[in-house]
């Protein structure tokens, strides 16, 4: 009996060193496994990164070509604006001379805010018919909110004639030499 009990120490040894053994197998390949999803990770981790900074460069490099076009758009159109604000400035002061203008050059006074002309009509002839109010536009161009104000307080007749009388300088108002300037 001695001999089987032998035999099956040992068959208990041999199958504990085996089980050893599979356990030391397995936790190898586990390991590995493990070393390899790491790895594995990593390299997923630092491609995520590149393609990151290849989309950031792209965008950034996308962002100023607009940038730059809306900048130039921008810059036309305030040369645009620019220019149209100053030849309606010059219109409106040559507007007088033009064909088709109703009143005689020397009636009108540019006044530009917030109506351009007033004009005086038959005043060179030295007979007054009448004071006219005229706003130039071209194009598409309508009456500001302010022009409709003064539009509708004339059309309406809220307007009236005042004089304003300065009253006489003291003597010492320009240095004290009798009211005049040197």
């Amino acid at each position: 009996m001695d001999d089987r009990l032998v035999l099956l120490a040992l068959a208990a040894v041999a199958a504990a060193v085996v089980l050893l053994c599979l356990y030391l197998y397995v936790r190898v390949k586990l390991v590995e496994a493990n070393v390899a999803r790491q790895a594995m990770q990593r390299q997923f981790d630092q491609r995520v990164e590149q393609e990151r900074r290849l989309i950031e460069q792209r965008y950034a490099l996308a962002l100023e070509d607009w940038k730059r076009v809306v900048e130039e758009q921008i810059r036309q159109d305030a040369v645009q604006r620019s220019r149209a604000v100053t030849v309606g400035k010059v219109t409106e002061h040559i507007t007088p001379y033009l064909p088709g203008f109703a009143y005689n050059p020397r009636d009108v006074r540019f006044i530009g805010s917030p109506v351009d002309l007033l004009v005086f009509d038959g005043l060179d002839e030295g007979e007054l018919r009448r004071v006219v109010f005229v706003e130039v536009k071209s194009g598409n161009a309508v009456l500001s909110r302010r022009e409709r104000m003064v539009r509708d307080a004339i059309t309406e007749r809220a307007v009236a004639w005042e004089e304003f009388r300065l009253p006489a300088a003291p003597p010492d108002t320009f240095g004290g030499n009798g009211g005049t300037r040197s």
